[in-house]
C-alpha cells in the first residue's frame, strides 16, 4: 500500500463541534496529492547536484507535449510568466489589443499591460462562464494583435469559433489553458491556436507549487520563449563559459526540482483527473433535484478537467447571500470559496480604464452567485458526503 503525503504529515487539529452537528475537521479547499515518488524525484534530483536544468525538466517538456499534442512544450515558472512570454513572442507591441475575459485571474490582463499593450474585455457567456464569441466581432480593431480565451475551471471554450473569427483577420489565439489540464484529446491540427498556456500552480494539475508550461507547434515562438525565458540568453559556442546575449529577457525558466515535482504529478495526472470527475458527477447527481443552486455545465462531456468546481446561487429562492452561504458552509466545516472576482471590478482597470460594475453584466452578475467547492483527488467518499450534506443542509434552512 502506498503511503501518501497526507498519512505523513502531522493529524490536523479537530475543531470544537459545531452547532449543526457535522464534520468537526475543517476540510480545506485544496489538498496536494503527493506519495513517494515525488519524494524520489526530488531526492534524485538533490543527490545529482544538478538543481537548475537536467534530465527531469527536458523529460516532462517531452512528455508534456506528446500528451498535449504539440510539437513544443517550454517550462517555465508560471502560467502568467507562461503568458506573459508567448505574448512577446508572438510580437505584441505597446498600444496594441488583446481581447480577453473579465472573469478570470490577475495574470492574463496583468501580463497585457506588462507590455504597454491594452486588455480588451468581452463578456463571458451566462451558462459556460467562457467568453462569448458572438461578441468577439465587435471588438475587434485595426489594433487586435491577439484573442486570449480562459478554460474556466477546466471548461473548454468554443474554440472552433474562436478560430474561425480570428482566422478570418489573421489574429493570434493564445489559450489560457490554466485550468485545462490534463486535456483528453489531443489539439487538432487543423484548427490549432499559436499557442496554450498551462498552470502547474497548487491546486491544478500537475502540481509543483509554482510552474507553467507554453504548448506551441510553431519553432519561432517556442524558440523565442526559450530565449527570453532565460535572460535573453541564445544557443551558447563551443566554449563552456561563452554566451549570447539575443535580447532582453527574463529569469522565467524552472528549475529541476521543479520539474521532478511536476513529472511525478504529471504521470498521475489522468487519475488524478478521474477521482475528480467521479467527485464532480456526484455533486451533480446530488444537486439536480434542487433549483436553489445550478451545478456547472459540462457540455463537453469528458472533456472538462474539473480543476475547479463552480456552482451557482438561485438568490429568488435563498434567503442569504452569497457571502452568506460561504459562512454557513465554513460553519460546517467546508472550505469553499469563490472563483474569480472580474478584473473589471477592480481597483487598477476601473481607474484605468474608468469601467464601472455594469460595464460587464453576465460576469459581474455570475460572480455574486459563484461558490466553489472543494475537488481534489485526495478526498475520500466521506468528505465529499460531508460537503454535499452541508450543501443541502444550508439550502434547506435558508430556502426564501
Amino acid at each position: 500500500m502506498r503511503t501518501t503525503a497526507k498519512q505523513l504529515r502531522p493529524k490536523q487539529r479537530k475543531m470544537s463541534s459545531p452547532t449543526f452537528g457535522f464534520r468537526t475537521n475543517f476540510l480545506p479547499f485544496s489538498e496536494t496529492d503527493v506519495d513517494e515518488e515525488e519524494y524520489e524525484g526530488v531526492r534524485e534530483v538533490l543527490d545529482s547536484g544538478n538543481l537548475s536544468k537536467g534530465t527531469k525538466l527536458s523529460v516532462l517538456e517531452t512528455e508534456f507535449a506528446e500528451r498535449v499534442g504539440c510539437r513544443h512544450a517550454v517550462a517555465v515558472q508560471s502560467n502568467a510568466a507562461a503568458i506573459h512570454l508567448t505574448l512577446k513572442a508572438c510580437g505584441l507591441e505597446r498600444g496594441d489589443e488583446v481581447i480577453t475575459t473579465p472573469y478570470a485571474y490577475a495574470s492574463t490582463a496583468g501580463m497585457i499591460r506588462h507590455l504597454d499593450a491594452h486588455p480588451v474585455f468581452v463578456d463571458v457567456d451566462s451558462r459556460t462562464l467562457n467568453i462569448d464569441p458572438s461578441l468577439l466581432e465587435r471588438a475587434i480593431t485595426g489594433r487586435t494583435r491577439a484573442i486570449v480565451p480562459l478554460h474556466i475551471a477546466g471548461l473548454p471554450a468554443d474554440m472552433t469559433r474562436i478560430h474561425e473569427i480570428a482566422g478570418r483577420r489573421s489574429i493570434a489565439v493564445i489559450e489560457d489553458a490554466s485550468c485545462a489540464f490534463p486535456p483528453q484529446t489531443k489539439r487538432s491540427r487543423t484548427a490549432v491556436s499559436d499557442a496554450a498556456c498551462f498552470s502547474l500552480l497548487e491546486s491544478s494539475i500537475p502540481n509543483c507549487g509554482f510552474g507553467g508550461m507554453i504548448c506551441t507547434d510553431s519553432t519561432m515562438i517556442a524558440n523565442r520563449c526559450r530565449v527570453t525565458a532565460s535572460n535573453g540568453i541564445g544557443q551558447k559556442k563551443s566554449l563552456s563559459w561563452d554566451y549570447e546575449i539575443l535580447t532582453a529577457g527574463f529569469q522565467y525558466g524552472m528549475n529541476e526540482i521543479t520539474a521532478a515535482l511536476a513529472l511525478s504529478q504529471f504521470r498521475k495526472s489522468t487519475r488524478m483527473w478521474q477521482r475528480r470527475r467521479e467527485i464532480a458527477m456526484t455533486y451533480n447527481a446530488a444537486f439536480s433535484g434542487m433549483p436553489e443552486v445550478e451545478s456547472p455545465t459540462d457540455d463537453c462531456d469528458t472533456s472538462h478537467a474539473w480543476q475547479i468546481y463552480m456552482m451557482r446561487l438561485n438568490h429568488r429562492r435563498l434567503s442569504l447571500s452569497r457571502d452568506g452561504f460561504l459562512k454557513e458552509l465554513h460553519a460546517r466545516n467546508i472550505g469553499a470559496t469563490v472563483h474569480f472576482i472580474p478584473l473589471h471590478l477592480h481597483p487598477y482597470y476601473r481607474t484605468l480604464y474608468a469601467y464601472e460594475s455594469g460595464d460587464f453584466p453576465i460576469a459581474s452578475w455570475e460572480y455574486e452567485r459563484e461558490v466553489s467547492l472543494p475537488i481534489y483527488s485526495t478526498m475520500e467518499d466521506s468528505d465529499v458526503q460531508d460537503v454535499i450534506d452541508a450543501v443541502i443542509d444550508v439550502v434547506r434552512r435558508f430556502r426564501a
